[in-house]
């Protein structure tokens, strides 16, 4: 054991003299550890969705002044915006959505999605796992290998490994203060099944974990003259290599599959949206939220099964913003009311125009019967507005919004009460919302993962929302 650890050692002191970053050298792992999954754990079987992407409005939107409007609720209360129809008969949307509007055939909106939580970091966690960690109420840490794995870790998890990582986040992972949150990658599944993030949140030191972004000064062909200096390294470990062997076949195939990803065209095309028209471009938005997400359409495109969009926004002085966080009165974004943050260029408008592009474009290129398109937040927000013309933190009640992937369009599920405060009926849990995802993915909701005491847990706790399905 001693003569192996000290082989591992000498590896690692080797790649860090001869480092070329941390993501392409961790790619090889990332890889063979999605295979080891598929033969140990059998690829589920595909349901009608093959992949899922996820628009994460990170900050929490109000329900009342999106899709679940109380026009008849008092001064206070009442939306300042109005409800426009849509076009399916007796479903409305606030009048800041008009395009989304248009698309309302294609989507589901669940307006009884609810938790106890009115806490960012607790509530992200619960949303995105399904779990709760009572540890993390108020306590902004850093994501640990004892968490529970996300949403796009366990579907990868459960799926055979690809040109490409099976889950994808963009632009970057829910974090700021230096610290990026719980229940945004692998947990206890291991590096293998954390996303690939292409970069780091704002305010946050360091490079993400997987990335295909290769150093300034460093091509292709250093590339390979690193893999050649693994090579000789590893051929000195055929212990490990063999107990590789045995359940997933050769690292070094793992670490060709790797090379592939950093430096052949096809793969890295896949992140190239030039190679989209200028006109779908403007269909989606010239800014980051229109970006990303047409990102994401070709991620999934591509073959990657889940792709998180999270919706955050660097102020002008730097400062991250979860910007649906709309209490109004942020310094960082001039102080304004939370309306008008609503009206920003970092709100409804970009959302609005990108969605429904994102849904059309879909429908248009025959992929929307086999992608699911999800969009939630960490939580709604209070039925009373405050005094900077916004509103606060709201676990109790939410509106949620799910597409494609053999959803029914044009339908709404569960209804709140008459300020948007509760559910009044069908309520619906984080736990219940994942178990309709995996549903969607062909994943079984009650099937069970291992941490790494072998302690099993089912990925979710929930009940899928199977009627939600044609």
């Amino acid at each position: 054991m001693a003569r192996r650890l000290d082989a591992v050692t000498r590896r690692d002191s080797l790649v860090r003299v001869g480092q070329f970053g941390a993501g392409a050298l961790s790619l090889p792992t990332l890889l063979a550890g999605q295979q080891a999954s598929a033969a140990s754990n059998g690829a589920a079987k595909h349901g009608r969705a093959k992949s899922c992407i996820l628009i994460y409005l990170w900050g929490g939107p109000p329900q009342q002044d999106t899709w679940d409007l109380k026009p008849d609720a008092p001064e206070g209360i009442r939306s300042e915006f109005k409800p426009i129809a849509t076009n399916v008969p007796g479903m409305t949307f606030c009048d800041q959505l008009p395009q989304m509007a248009r698309t309302a055939d294609k989507m589901a909106v669940i307006r009884s999605l609810t938790h106890h939580s009115n806490d960012h970091v607790h509530s992200v966690y619960y949303t995105l796992t399904g779990r709760i960690d009572p540890t993390l109420q108020g306590a902004l840490r850093q994501r640990r290998r004892t968490d529970f794995p996300s949403l796009g870790s366990v579907v990868s998890h459960f799926s055979p490994p690809g040109s490409l990582p099976n889950t994808i986040t963009v632009p970057s992972p829910v974090g700021h203060d230096g610290v990026v949150y719980s229940g945004t990658y692998g947990g206890f599944l291991g590096p293998q099944h954390d996303p690939l993030e292409l970069k780091s949140p704002g305010e946050v030191n360091g490079p993400p974990p997987h990335s295909l972004d290769m150093p300034e000064g460093l091509n292709a062909a250093r590339v390979q003259g690193r893999f050649s200096l693994l090579a000789q390294m590893e051929a000195s470990q055929r212990e490990l290599d063999e107990r590789i062997r045995r359940g997933a076949g050769s690292l070094a195939s793992f670490r060709d599959q790797a090379v592939r990803m950093l430096t052949s065209p096809s793969a890295k095309a896949a992140f190239d949206l030039d190679r989209e028209s200028a006109s779908l471009r403007d269909r989606y938005g010239r800014n980051e939220y229109g970006e990303s997400i047409l990102m994401a359409r070709r991620m999934v495109e591509a073959g990657v099964r889940l792709v998180t969009v999270v919706w955050s926004y660097v102020c002008p002085d730097g400062n991250v913003a979860n910007v649906w966080d709309n209490h109004g009165g942020t310094g960082s974004l001039g102080g304004i009311s939370g309306y008008a943050m609503l009206k920003e260029k970092y709100c409804l408008p970009p959302l609005d125009q990108a969605y429904s592009a994102l849904l059309t474009d879909l429908e248009e290129r025959g992929l929307l019967d086999e992608t699911m398109v999800a969009m939630y937040g960490e939580f709604g927000r209070t039925p009373r507005i405050n005094k900077n013309g916004g509103r606060d933190h709201w676990g109790a009640c939410q509106s949620a919004v799910l597409a494609g992937g053999g959803i029914r369009g044009g339908q709404t599920y569960g209804a709140s009460d008459a300020q948007a405060a509760q559910p009044k009926s069908n309520p619906v849990s984080p736990p219940d919302l994942l178990a309709t995802i995996y549903h969607g993915l062909g994943i079984d909701p009650e099937t069970e993962i291992r941490d790494q005491t072998g302690r099993p847990y089912k990925i979710s706790e929930g009940k899928p929302l199977t009627g939600l399905f044609e």
